[in-house]
């Protein structure tokens, strides 16, 4: 394990809890969204560009390009937690759904819209799982969500390692 990790990364890694990035795309299809994955539905009012994010930033997140440059699958994260000590900065995200038939789930905390988060629908924050995300694969940030709710969906995931247990 890399040397540096937060408590919070170290923990996750540990009860095998970080996964890679495809793997987000596979459980929540992009399909079910209200986006469609679809850059162009979101990009209306965001022309902004960023080169660096910060815990609680909301973002969209690429999956993949193809050779001719195309956008593959896009979806939302909020940034829990990054590895510094890596170079790119690794960032490590929960994914946001605006599929709320997941809110199921004891793991999947409601997230509403509002002029902070700039989100467009109510969302859910998927907190059992922690994904990887390179800064490469953000195409921009949308807004944030406050320290008290990162900790919220912090302490959710630590209860969804209890129920495991």
């Amino acid at each position: 394990m890399k040397e540096g990790l937060s408590d919070f990364l170290k923990t996750a890694y540990e009860h095998g809890k970080v996964r890679d990035l495809k793997d987000a795309f596979k459980e929540y299809p992009v399909d079910e969204e209200w986006h469609k994955g679809k850059i162009e539905n979101i990009l209306k009012e965001n022309n902004e560009s960023y080169n660096f994010y910060e815990i609680g930033d909301i973002v969209f997140v690429r999956e993949y390009s193809y050779p001719d440059g195309k956008v593959g699958n896009n979806h939302f994260f909020v940034i829990i937690d990054q590895d510094n000590t890596a170079v790119p900065i690794e960032n490590f995200g929960m994914l946001l759904s605006s599929n709320l038939d997941k809110l199921k789930f004891k793991a999947n905390k409601l997230l509403e819209k509002d002029e902070t988060n700039n989100l467009h629908k109510d969302s859910l924050v998927k907190t059992d799982v922690i994904y990887k995300i390179p800064n490469e694969q953000i195409i921009f940030k949308i807004g944030i969500v406050s320290y008290e709710k990162i900790e919220e969906y912090k302490k959710s995931f630590y209860d969804s390692l209890k129920d495991k247990a």
